[in-house]
């Protein structure tokens, strides 16, 4: 099944389209629950994500000029969003379900702060979450939420030109815990030969 891109547009100074100079896309894991084992992603390495992540976009000059897209989970989603925002980077949360499922499914589950740091990004975004369900309409019975939604924020950075693609992972190389997850992400943006920075979990900078 074709994945339309996201139907958003931003507008420069003058209120004409604005066109990207790079998409820089996200995919990353989720904090891990307090009884995930092996860890993953344990809330003692995001402050050390954090910093690899901002050292990426550091490294890429990532600014005024580039679009970020992600869903906005707590982890690796809320902490490139944050240095995205720095940066001035224009930021679009591209999500599976409807807000307020998806806060309950992927930021609140995590507890500490990350539900208020979600709602800071929110706060500076120029145009609202988009779900899904109302812009793509009802899940195919072949499909799954979160592959769906890696296919459509994958698609609506392609849609800009293939070469402006710039694929962001925080991920620790393996399998995810059900369909959709960081690896699928990965081997989708593989497909379409697209540049991945990979920053590994396993042995943050």
């Amino acid at each position: 099944m074709s994945i339309q891109p996201a139907k958003f547009q931003m507008l420069d100074e003058s209120g004409q389209a604005w066109q990207p100079q790079r998409v820089l896309l996200f995919s990353g894991h989720m904090i891990d629950a307090p009884d995930r084992s092996p860890p993953r992603f344990p809330p003692e390495k995001a402050e050390l994500a954090a910093l690899c992540i901002a050292n990426s976009l550091d490294d890429l000059q990532a600014g005024s000029t580039d679009l970020a897209l992600t869903q906005g989970a707590n982890g690796g989603d809320i902490l490139f969003a944050e240095a995205c925002l720095q940066r001035d980077v224009k930021l679009q949360l591209l999500q599976p379900f409807t807000e307020a499922e998806f806060i309950a499914n992927s930021v609140t589950p995590a507890n500490s702060d990350w539900l208020q740091r979600y709602q800071a990004i929110r706060q500076q975004l120029s145009t609202p979450p988009l779900a899904a369900p109302s812009e793509l309409g009802g899940l195919p019975p072949d499909m799954n939420s979160y592959e769906r939604c890696n296919l459509w924020l994958l698609n609506s950075g392609l849609a800009y030109g293939p070469e402006k693609l710039v694929f962001i992972c925080l991920w620790d190389g393996g399998g995810g815990d059900g369909p959709g997850g960081t690896a699928h992400m990965v081997a989708e943006v593989q497909k379409q030969h697209g540049r991945v920075i990979w920053l590994d979990t396993r042995t943050l900078c």
